[in-house]
């Protein structure tokens, strides 16, 4: 009896843990957010202004998805979308949209010559 009350408190604070535990690995990640909102305004017409709609997780672990309206043109009411997907760390591999995937060119341009700017930090949609 003495060895059963003696682990019971510990089985007790692994169950209450276990699910807390878990749940670090699901996090957004903050600079892949950060990245693949940047991407937005690159994305759409130089005239147009984005409204973030929702910022989540992508379908797979390392991908995020960007849930945005443009506002101001005649294309307002359609809801629009990118995912990105990265491999290690923070390296942005592609980008797909509601209209399909942007070609690996144009990735490689947008992570090399813009998205580290502070033109993309200034357009970055979570800023306004």
């Amino acid at each position: 009896m003495r060895d059963l009350l003696r682990r019971t408190p510990c089985a007790v604070l692994v169950v209450l843990l276990l699910p807390a535990l878990s749940a670090c690995g699901r996090g957004l990640d903050a600079r892949r957010a950060t990245v693949c909102r940047r991407a937005v305004p690159a994305l759409v017409p130089r005239d147009a202004s984005v409204s973030l709609l929702r910022v989540g997780s992508g379908s797979s672990a390392d991908s995020i998805r960007v849930d945005y309206r443009l506002t101001g043109g005649s294309d307002a009411s359609k809801a629009r979308w990118i995912v990105c997907a990265f491999g290690p760390g923070s390296s942005l591999d592609s980008i797909t949209t509601e209209s399909g995937p942007i070609s690996g060119a144009s990735v490689y341009l947008l992570r090399h010559y813009y998205l580290d700017t502070p033109e993309a930090v200034a357009a970055d949609p979570a800023g306004r």
